[in-house]
């Protein structure tokens, strides 16, 4: 078994398809920056091209692609042309299962690409409250994972959620790798939401502005209410206490 680390590079190193985490070394003072011998698969940001590259991104029904790559070639060629851009670099102080802080760098090119992405496509695609929900969902979701608890029942429910979500994840994504950055520039979904005269400011206006007074006075009344009684209460305590 090929060891890689030595006494000038010390690090432990654990690694798959979906990214590498570094520690120990220099990186247990989480002063020191980390130095550029401990990454692999991406290049420094600022002497990444300039240019940077456009890459789009398809899914259907939440399973993504590349070119008509899927899987562990599409995740492997998604690691390539993201850490040619620098992208991917994660350097944080993390809580262990214990409770202990960890100072941990992360290499993962293709997978912040990726969640980026997938992420853009949610918003188009889903409800406010989904959204909502889902984002304290995948919290939980990485918890999880972190803790340990791979098989536990609410991974199973977690689970079942996620591919309800997913049956609208359909469409195109577009990402422009650059220097360290993956950049959303475009998406677009046969589910989208999203309506165009619903939400311009052009001619092709359709909202009833009209229809806004009625709702922000009936929106607002909860806490028009509460202020007027609070200044109320405030105002009988003055004149008790003169």
């Amino acid at each position: 078994m090929p060891i890689s680390h030595t006494a000038a590079k010390p690090y432990s190193v654990d690694a798959n398809l979906w990214g590498r985490s570094i520690e120990a070394g220099v990186l247990e003072d989480p002063w020191n920056a980390p130095p550029e011998d401990a990454y692999a698969w991406s290049v420094d940001p600022s002497s990444a091209p300039a240019a940077g590259s456009e890459i789009v991104l398809a899914f259907e029904r939440g399973i993504p692609s590349m070119n008509g790559k899927q899987g562990a070639d599409f995740v492997f060629e998604l690691n390539k042309l993201a850490g040619a851009n620098g992208v991917g670099r994660i350097d944080m102080i993390e809580d262990r299962v214990v409770g202990l802080k960890s100072r941990e760098v992360y290499e993962c090119p293709g997978s912040v690409t990726l969640i980026e992405a997938h992420i853009a496509l949610e918003r188009l695609v889903l409800t406010k409250e989904e959204l909502r929900l889902k984002a304290s969902l995948d919290q939980k979701y990485g918890e999880l994972i972190y803790d340990g608890q791979w098989s536990s029942p609410l991974r199973d429910a977690l689970d079942a959620f996620n591919a309800k979500i997913a049956e609208r994840i359909t469409g195109e994504v577009r990402v422009k790798l650059v220097r360290g950055r993956a950049v959303v520039t475009g998406s677009r979904s046969p589910y989208a939401l999203y309506d165009e005269s619903l939400a311009t400011y052009g001619n092709a206006d359709r909202f009833k502005h009209d229809a806004a007074t009625g709702f922000i006075e009936i929106w607002g009344l909860p806490i028009a209410a509460g202020a007027a009684k609070a200044a109320d209460a405030a105002q009988r305590s003055t004149l008790v206490t003169s």
